[in-house]
């Protein structure tokens, strides 16, 4: 498991629900793609409302505009590591935005980090 506490880089990828790579979701592959290069989390967030460099509003508000919702993917990692990982999005994401933020990690565990007994599967004992 990887240990994450002090400053950090918080990488966040805004890509459309439709969004693929090779019949695959877009945010899917970059998840994928974070988990095998040993970052430390990656979380995929749908939108209900937005627009992009487009300035086509998507909503899910009506039903003929609820397509291709917008997705964040934020990921948070050391700089070096977040940095490491920017040329696979260069060859990733073809639209969309791309963000880099400072960020502070207060806490980063897991549940195998947490003390008391567990079942083998990461899961607690009641």
């Amino acid at each position: 498991m990887t240990r994450l506490t002090g400053r950090a880089l918080r990488l966040t990828v805004f890509v459309g629900e439709n969004d693929t790579w090779h019949h695959k979701p877009l945010y899917s592959e970059i998840v994928h793609r974070a988990h095998a290069a040993g970052l430390a989390g990656a979380s995929v967030f749908r939108g209900v409302e937005g627009f992009g460099a487009s300035s086509l509003i998507h909503t899910s508000r009506l039903l003929s505009l609820s397509e291709d919702l917008p997705v964040a993917v934020v990921i948070v990692d050391t700089e070096p590591r977040v940095r490491a990982f920017l040329p696979q999005l260069d060859e990733l994401v073809t639209e969309g935005l791309v963000t880099l933020d400072d960020c502070q990690v207060i806490r980063y565990t897991g549940r195998a980090d947490t003390p008391g007994e567990t079942d083998g599967k990461g899961k607690r004992s009641l």
